[in-house]
């Protein structure tokens, strides 16, 4: 239900409600209210919609884009495979988090660019999983026998080899989903992705940094540390599930 949260009030997590500090102990408000009046539970709620619909989103594009490449590079080979192999060398010779701020610098804050820069980042690695899988299974036998039918490539490279690489490349995605979360994250809090006013857990904890030092609001950096946290663990434990249902598989 969180993605559909701003079709029910969009304004509620960046609308003050009351007195700065004066909800902390009230029933309306359950985790308190920031120092500008405004929910706290609303802001953490919407925070995650964000994080959930711009993480999916990015994640997704890349694993398309390393995915085609991947098949192309490792069935194909040859010329294929050393010229994508050596752009993904390039990218990857980036640490990913300056790769992501020399693309979000360049390309300004927006959740689109979140998706471009994501993809660029995170391409590669799966292209080089892709391809490495589908060196494994380009030469069984349900392989040649696609082959000997007549089948055209992309067809052998969409229905038989993507399917057959389908487990490690969701273990690796639920995986991926949460170096994204934190990707977010990191680059709202250096001002380079989501702008005020959106309810950005990264720009929450921003905010909650210049005034954190007060105990009065502590808890306003605590709040979007333990959401953040805790969706990175979700992922994890989903992508640990799924790595054992494949070994048992």
């Amino acid at each position: 239900t969180v993605p559909f949260l701003p079709l029910v009030d969009p304004d509620k997590p960046i609308a003050p409600f009351a007195p700065i500090g004066a909800v902390k102990n009230n029933h309306y408000f359950i985790l308190g209210a920031d120092f500008k009046g405004r929910d706290m539970l609303a802001r953490a709620l919407w925070g995650c919609q964000r994080v959930l619909v711009w993480g999916v989103t990015a994640t997704l594009v890349a694993y398309i884009v390393g995915c085609m490449f991947g098949l192309v590079a490792g069935y194909l080979g040859g010329w294929w495979d050393q010229v994508i192999s050596f752009l993904a060398n390039v990218l990857l010779s980036f640490p990913v988090m300056v790769l992501f701020i020399l693309i979000m610098n360049y390309l300004g804050a927006s959740g689109f660019n979140i998706v471009i820069a994501v993809t660029f980042a995170s391409a590669p690695a799966i292209m080089r999983i892709v391809r490495g899988l589908t060196f494994d299974t380009k030469n069984r036998d349900y392989i040649f026998a696609a082959q000997t039918r007549g089948e055209h490539p992309l067809r052998i490279m969409i229905y038989e080899l993507l399917p057959n690489a389908r487990g490690p490349i969701i273990v690796d995605a639920c995986l991926r989903l949460g170096y994204t979360t934190v990707a977010i994250t990191t680059l709202t809090f250096l001002g380079l992705g989501l702008q005020p006013p959106d309810p950005d857990w990264g720009l929450m904890i921003k905010e909650a940094a210049n005034v954190a030092k007060s105990p009065q609001f502590a808890y306003m950096l605590l709040i979007p540390a333990l959401a953040v946290s805790s969706l990175i663990l979700g992922f994890n434990l989903i992508a640990d599930g799924l790595r054992e249902m494949s070994l048992r598989d």
